[in-house]
């Protein structure tokens, strides 16, 4: 019932910079605030996760991997949790979803961030 579409992958040379959303719709979720995680599956690797951000933004937690260089953020009036990611890496190459960690619900199309030079 409830949807989630992540936006903003794209290719990027290393050390660039990509800004994603998520955004959730369907009645029953989208009038309540949770928290939020985003995800990231790469080519032949189980999906991990990536960072977790609270329903009032107030606790935010990131994985080893991208600590310092992504940052996460959400505009509950508008349903949308956004993803900053600079200083990309290649191994930062992934398919990169959204959903509530411990709520979760049917998974994203995603979108492809690929980190090439």
């Amino acid at each position: 019932q409830v949807q989630l579409v992540e936006s903003g992958g794209g290719l990027v040379q290393p050390g660039g910079s990509l800004r994603l959303s998520c955004a959730a719709s369907g009645f029953t979720f989208s009038r309540y605030t949770y928290a939020m995680a985003w995800y990231r599956q790469a080519p032949g690797k189980e999906r991990e996760l990536v960072a977790t951000i609270s329903y009032n933004g107030g606790s935010i937690n990131y994985a080893d991997s991208v600590k310092g260089r992504f940052t996460t953020s959400r505009d509950n009036a508008k349903n949308t949790v956004y993803l900053q990611m600079n200083s990309l890496k290649p191994e930062d190459t992934a398919v990169y979803y959204c959903n509530y960690p411990l709520r979760p619900v049917s998974w994203g199309q995603g979108t492809q961030v690929t980190v090439s030079s």
